[in-house]
């Protein structure tokens, strides 16, 4: 037995030793692998290689698609789309009277609609592709239809020569841009006809959000900008918000600034709501607020971290951010109001994360959690003030408040990342390609260029969105009449209520 027991186990180890031989006999002196390289180490002669070497030894010959990157991309698109349908349609739904909850509803998902059939048949390639003269301001034609997009087209993300399937890319940005033309609803609620807000969903987006898109989001790529060679054509090659060195990780300028202007343009244009002002005109349904604006807080995890295009460690700080940031602002909005007001409402810690989540998203993947939490902390009682004082002040009726929130709060953001990408205060700084290292112009410099898009921003929304919303009254009066007003616009316009008593 004992003899047998010993046999075996020598049998054992002898199998062993073989099956190692014949692995260590298939191993190649150089492996490479997607993101890292493993360099064999030679016992007898050891050897000293340059850094640049091996990064030159290890850069992929191919773009790399990660599997992780792609399913996350995957996820975060779907997380945009549940913002909007249920979301932001639930937080409108509640804050308008109860006799307009059709109206709003509808007119959320139309646009949502027209966004997407829109985004396919040209909105990508006016957004993402090279615009020739016209590169400053817009893209080309050459992806109409969605041509040569198909399951082999990739498109690169932030990191050097790794790519995500370009299909995943469009329907994530298709999201964006649905969102922020759902998001100008709230400015014109409660008055506004459905035939003016489908003219306003057809021809906005052209006029006012695609070119924005491409201004703000469209350059070479980290493989052109990792190459100094290439730094005139990069610079030359990217859209006029790019230019100018100003940072928008994922759509302060292009969806929360814009969306506020456009708000308030419509706002005044088609004027103030029949009794605004002298009659209460109180939100029916804070349950479904509350709700919509906690589908907003989750849907923004992959508005913001999925805007970094990879699984990694700056998807991780936009998703730490995006929890930090709405939580300060709806503490200090609901501090503040409590202060001024003798009660802190639920509405205000609703309204103050939404705030919140508005002025950290230009900063989501720059900022640090503690840069994050200021950003919420002064956001808050800056668009408290611009939702009751400055707005009664200038006595314009911004049914809820967009421009008070989007449009304030993404100023408010947009500036405030010029300050906290600071790595002396714990942001991520600017990446440099060339040589890999984080780095930070200065305060003044940086926040120079975040105004100069802010200021961008702010003229062409203001004047394309006055050009459509003066077309759409043309063409459909724009708003509805004072009896169908006071009825409610949702059995009128729709021939059906929200609620049956």
């Amino acid at each position: 037995m004992t003899t047998s027991k010993g046999l075996w186990r020598s049998l054992r180890l002898a199998a062993l030793a073989l099956i190692g031989a014949v692995a260590l006999g298939a191993m190649t002196p150089e492996l490479a692998f997607a993101q890292e390289t493993s360099v064999a180490v030679d016992t007898a002669v050891p050897e000293v290689v340059a850094v640049e070497e091996v990064v030159e030894e290890a850069a992929p010959t191919s773009p790399i698609v990660d599997k992780g990157d792609t399913g996350w991309m995957l996820i975060s698109t779907v997380l945009v789309l549940a913002m909007i349908i249920p979301g932001l349609a639930l937080f409108y739904g509640g804050l308008v009277r109860a006799k307009n909850m059709v109206s709003i509803l509808s007119q959320v998902l139309v646009v949502t609609a027209i966004g997407m059939v829109m985004w396919l048949l040209f909105g990508y390639s006016l957004a993402f592709t090279d615009g020739g003269g016209l590169n400053r301001f817009v893209g080309g034609f050459s992806k109409f239809f969605l041509a040569g997009v198909d399951t082999t087209t990739l498109v690169e993300t932030f990191s050097v020569g790794i790519s995500i399937p370009e299909l995943v890319f469009v329907a994530f940005q298709m999201t964006f841009a649905c969102i922020t033309a759902a998001l100008v609803l709230g400015g014109v609620a409660e008055r506004v006809k459905f035939s003016a807000v489908v003219i306003f969903a057809v021809l906005w987006p052209v006029v006012v959000y695609y070119p924005m898109a491409h201004m703000v989001w469209w350059w070479g790529g980290p493989i052109m900008a990792s190459d100094p060679a290439q730094a005139d054509a990069l610079a030359a090659g990217a859209g006029l918000i790019w230019s100018f060195g100003a940072l928008d990780f994922a759509g302060g300028t292009v969806v929360h600034i814009n969306s506020g202007i456009a708000a308030l343009v419509g706002a005044l244009l088609l004027g103030s709501r029949t009794g605004y002002r002298r009659e209460p005109m109180p939100p029916h349904n804070l349950t479904f607020t509350v709700i919509g604006a906690g589908l907003l807080w989750v849907g923004w995890v992959g508005f913001n971290a999925g805007s970094n295009l990879e699984s990694n460690g700056y998807a991780a700080l936009a998703l730490i951010n995006t929890f930090v940031a709405p939580a300060g602002a709806a503490l200090s909005w609901t501090l503040t109001e409590w202060v001024t007001k003798g009660k802190p409402s639920l509405l205000g810690l609703a309204s103050g994360a939404v705030a919140g989540l508005v002025a950290v998203t230009p900063a989501a993947g720059f900022a640090g959690p503690v840069g994050a939490l200021i950003l919420g902390l002064v956001v808050g009682p800056v668009c408290l003030f611009a939702c009751s004082g400055l707005k009664s002040w200038l006595k314009y009726d911004d049914s809820l408040d967009v421009f008070g929130i989007h449009g304030i709060g993404g100023i408010v953001g947009a500036i405030g990342t010029g300050i906290v990408v600071n790595p002396e205060f714990g942001g991520a700084g600017i990446v440099n390609y060339v040589t890999g290292a984080a780095e930070y112009p200065g305060i003044v410099a940086q926040v120079s260029k975040q105004a100069m898009g802010v200021a961008v921003t702010v003229a062409w929304s203001a004047v394309g969105s006055l050009i459509v919303w003066v077309i759409a009254r043309g063409l459909t009066g724009g708003r509805v009449s004072k009896e169908i007003e006071h009825e409610g616009l949702d059995y009128a316009e729709h021939g059906e209520v929200a609620y049956h008593s």
